[in-house]
């Protein structure tokens, strides 16, 4: 517990008793994580500040130990009161912003050797064992004040973005240039865009005969239609379902097209 020795070399004069030892073992462990004391007391005194230290008087009542502490970016203030009972010390810690409680039992013996009060080497046992009590007891039920995750750099964030395989991309901005299409594939690759979902395959359910990939001179929706539709309705590289034929000087329906005689006969 790097740090307590030379709280408990100042604080030594003030030790008599081995809870008063523990007293200064659980305080130096609230000062690692972020937390100083304002003093002793329920309330708070005139002229106070966040201290490493422990305040004058703090080892007055042997048997209830009342400090307070305040994190060093004001965010949480906690009242503590340490209660001796028979052989073992409660630990009863309040946020006094959220009222939340929390509260530990530390056998006294277990972590101080009270023969020994004046050696700092020796005084203290299972300091790893008191420390874990108390982070886990105390400090994580109330949230210890702790460092802020560090960001993602954006770089990777726009990679793994751009790894995302259902990631619709962005649309093409208006006025740049249509791709060009690919040439047919076999008639049994029809479909096989709608099975898909990733794209990069030609060939949907709806039949365009303007990308069918043989070329028709002379046939640009996106110019208009005479008589049909007016330039500019159907945007450049849109899909265009024809609602007519296209094209001038197309012959009209072939003989074969009229009803037979006696078509209205049920018997034809």
């Amino acid at each position: 517990m790097a740090g307590l020795e030379p709280l408990y070399a100042w604080a030594r004069p003030a030790v008599s008793r081995p809870q008063d030892a523990l007293v200064c073992g659980v305080h130096w462990e609230l000062v690692r994580h972020g937390y100083r004391c304002l003093g002793t007391g329920d309330q708070a005194g005139p002229d106070e500040r966040k201290s490493e230290l422990l305040p004058a008087g703090w080892e007055a009542n042997k048997e209830v130990y009342t400090l307070r502490y305040k994190s060093t970016d004001d965010a949480r203030e906690l009242l503590l009161k340490a209660i001796m009972v028979e052989d073992s010390m409660i630990l009863n810690v309040m946020d006094r912003g959220s009222q939340k409680v929390a509260d530990v039992t530390l056998a006294v013996a277990n972590y101080i050797n009270p023969e020994h009060l004046d050696d700092f080497h020796k005084v203290y046992k299972n300091t790893e064992e008191l420390r874990t009590r108390i982070t886990s007891g105390i400090l994580a039920p109330l949230g210890a004040p702790t460092e802020k995750a560090k960001e993602e750099p954006e770089s990777k964030k726009d990679l793994q973005r751009d790894d995302d395989p259902v990631r619709i991309p962005p649309r093409q901005p208006a006025g740049t240039r249509a791709p060009s299409w690919p040439s047919p594939v076999n008639p049994f690759a029809v479909g096989g865009e709608d099975l898909d979902p990733f794209g990069g395959r030609s060939g949907g359910m709806i039949v365009d005969p303007l990308r069918s990939g043989f070329r028709q001179p002379g046939i640009d929706p996106s110019s208009g239609i005479p008589g049909r539709l007016p330039p500019g309705a159907v945007p450049p590289g849109a899909r265009f379902d024809p609602f007519s034929p296209l094209g001038a000087g197309r012959p009209g329906p072939d003989p074969d097209h009229l009803p037979p005689p006696g078509y209205d006969d049920m018997f034809m």
